[in-house]
């Protein structure tokens, strides 16, 4: 499935979020630094938890290489903050409980399954460059190998530039 909002060499969407501590997250601040932003439907499930687990894996690499690493979900700030304790994710978890910002970036769209059509959540992620534009995405993402494909283009985006 395509991105049906966002394409590579765009500038990503602004937004403000609070994390899972109450902060406030504001994509225009964090501007002159790479980040890996990640969408995830609902941090509580399994699937979610894996994948916030293999982005931990990796984090070290991400940081010694300059980027910053968050991740979005519709969840409360209350219940991603207990997911990330509970995880020990050293990363910050937003929570977009209206799903604006994930509709924004394509997270939150119209899917077609076993025959039915309807709106939902999708893993998605995307490297944004220092001045604030797309340089990879993936969507709607697969948890197994996803993190480790991030990781490689990562690294190769970063050494291009």
């Amino acid at each position: 499935m395509a991105n049906p909002k966002l394409s590579l060499g765009k500038r990503a969407p602004a937004f403000t979020l609070k994390d899972d501590q109450g902060q406030r997250f504001r994509l225009t601040e964090h501007r002159g630094r790479w980040l890996i932003v990640f969408f995830c439907p609902a941090h509580t499930t399994n699937s979610c938890r894996a994948g916030a687990a293999d982005f931990n894996k990796y984090l070290y690499d991400f940081k010694s290489a300059g980027g910053f690493l968050v991740g979005i979900s519709n969840m409360p700030t209350a219940q991603l903050a207990e997911m990330r304790a509970e995880s020990g994710l050293p990363f910050p978890l937003l929570s977009d409980r209206s799903s604006s910002v994930a509709s924004k970036y394509g997270s939150f769209c119209e899917v077609k399954r076993g025959g039915s059509q309807y709106q939902t959540h999708v893993r998605c992620t995307f490297i944004i460059d220092p001045s604030g534009k797309i340089v990879a995405m993936w969507d709607n993402c697969r948890v197994k190998g996803h993190v480790e494909r991030v990781h490689k283009t990562f690294l190769k985006v970063i050494e291009q530039e």
